[in-house]
């Protein structure tokens, strides 16, 4: 059964809380799954939450910080334990190689995974291109080298069942017809229309820069730090971070459906004021402040 969803792992950014682990999050898509910033105690928040080791196909680093990055060790070791039947694909900036190749061989363990580490050199570097969708990174403005995700499901078409009935297309022709593109004269076009394909980001920590934009634009699902409240935003941008507001606006001018803020800082107890600072910054979508554990759908398509 097709499922794209993300479950989150974690929600808290330098210091974790009661409630809130270190960074971590599965993007479920289809029959792939893809980890984001597997911090401390991520292995043991994927058992409360249900993952399994072979539910990751890749995995992907925005930077070097420890809360984004520490949870490495052990999600690697429990992949080989596990001994994962498919290959995992590594996705971290090229300049963090010596920090990747620490934690990947932090303590002793035997390798049973082919895990191809593919480093990311440059803004705008396409990682992966797959049947089910295209994976670029854009840079990123943080004290230390980091880069946002984006993955882009390539455009298709959706069937008009009141046009095909009207040229009388049915059953196997049907399946014919998308693949052929043409079944007795009458073309794909003529009986389906163009279908976006679905898009989704991952922005973690940075300051407003054009990369952020890049990766919002036009996104199904956003998911994005705001490590500070408004009041809070020269420490934001001193310390390489965004705002709630900052982040609902970047959704709001991205025509973003789905907004999910993340990443808190310790020093806030109430949650609640980071959805009201995105819904005074205009953001009208769908509006989900993350807690962790929860599971977020992508938005169905329209």
């Amino acid at each position: 059964m097709s499922v794209r969803e993300l479950v989150v792992l974690g929600t808290a950014s330098q210091v974790p809380t009661r409630h809130r682990n270190h960074n971590g999050y599965l993007l479920r898509w289809d029959g792939e799954g893809i980890l984001f910033d597997p911090g401390e105690g991520t292995q043991r928040q994927m058992l409360r939450a249900g993952v399994a080791a072979y539910d990751i196909n890749r995995i992907c680093v925005t930077h070097f910080h420890g809360d984004h990055s520490l949870g490495l060790a052990g999600v690697i070791q429990r992949i080989n334990l596990d001994r994962v039947p498919h290959p995992v694909a590594a996705h971290y900036p090229a300049s963090g190689q010596r920090f990747f190749d620490r934690l990947r061989y932090a303590t002793a363990y035997r390798e049973t995974v082919a895990l191809s580490q593919e480093p990311v050199s440059g803004d705008g570097a396409v990682l992966a291109r797959t049947a089910a969708y295209t994976l670029e990174a854009r840079r990123l403005s943080h004290p230390v080298e980091s880069y946002g995700y984006r993955l882009i499901e390539p455009d298709g078409r959706r069937m008009l069942p009141e046009k095909l009935a009207a040229h009388g297309i049915k059953g196997p022709d049907v399946g014919r017809l998308q693949r052929e593109g043409e079944v007795n004269g009458v073309t794909l076009h003529e009986v389906s229309e163009a279908r976006p394909g679905q898009r989704f980001a991952f922005v973690m920590d940075t300051r407003l820069c054009d990369g952020v934009h890049a990766l919002a634009d036009g996104c199904d699902l956003l998911v994005i730090e705001s490590t500070f409240l408004d009041e809070d935003e020269q420490l934001a941008s001193d310390h390489g971070h965004l705002t709630a507001g900052q982040a609902a606006r970047v959704a709001r001018d991205a025509g973003v459906r789905h907004l999910v803020l993340t990443h808190f800082s310790q020093r806030y107890s109430d949650a609640d004021d980071f959805e009201r600072q995105a819904r005074a910054a205009g953001y009208e979508g769908e509006l989900t402040v993350a807690k962790d554990l929860w599971r977020v759908p992508v938005p169905k398509r329209t």
